[in-house]
Formats: C-alpha cells, structure tokens, sequence
C-alpha cells in the first residue's frame, strides 16, 4: 500500500529558533531515514519544499483566477516536506511516521491511490 507521510513546519522559523546542531542532527536523520527507506524499499520518492514565504496560492472564485502570496489560507503550518512510500500496510506507514514525528512533532499521513475513486 502507498502512503505520503507528510512533514510540517517552517524551516525559516525553525532557522531562527532551534539550536543549529539540533538542525544539523535532523539533517543528517532524514538522509539515515531515506537511506533505510530506500534499502527497503519502501521509498518511492522525498522531496523537501521551499519556504513557506515563497509559496503561492491559486483560487477560483466567481469565474476568476486569483493568486495571493502564501501557502495555504489561514495557516500557521506549512508542509515541509514529504516522502511517498510503498508499505505492507498503515501499521508500518504510522510506525515511519512516527520516526518523523520526533523532528518535526506532526505528520501527516494519507493512503497514496494510482487512480481517482469510482463515484456512482
């Protein structure tokens, strides 16, 4: 089954509010964890993500297109960064996530699907 666990939190904020050895150790834990992934494997893909301050938001509301600076509207968290892995099932996604959820102290996590769902 595929899984995204999901990574939040705002490495600019986390910059100017973390110890840098803390940061560096998270650092040096996420290419440990993506390598035991991938010697699994169990990893399909992980990517990190710019700032938050960087990102844009594209709405449509009364038959316009609106972009406004900023993730997503009214937030104070951000996704960071996300890995999609292929597991045996959501026990091992929760216990992944869980290793995660030490650095960043939430993650998400949701079952990945390789088509939409059947609607009747």
């Amino acid at each position: 089954m595929k899984y995204m666990l999901m990574m939040f939190g705002d490495g600019g904020d986390m910059a100017a509010t973390v110890d840098p050895a803390w940061v560096r150790d998270m650092i040096t834990w996420m290419h440990d964890f993506d390598a035991e992934l991938r010697k699994s494997g169990e990893l399909l893909e992980d990517h990190g993500l710019a700032f938050p301050s960087t990102a844009k938001t594209v709405s449509y509301d009364e038959g316009q297109v609106a972009v406004t600076d900023g993730p997503f509207a009214e937030s104070k968290e951000s996704l960071a960064g996300f890995w999609i892995i292929d597991v045996a099932g959501e026990d091992r996604a929760l216990e992944l996530a869980g290793k995660i959820a030490f650095w960043s102290r939430k993650v998400e996590v949701r079952e990945v699907h390789d088509q939409a769902p059947e609607f009747e």
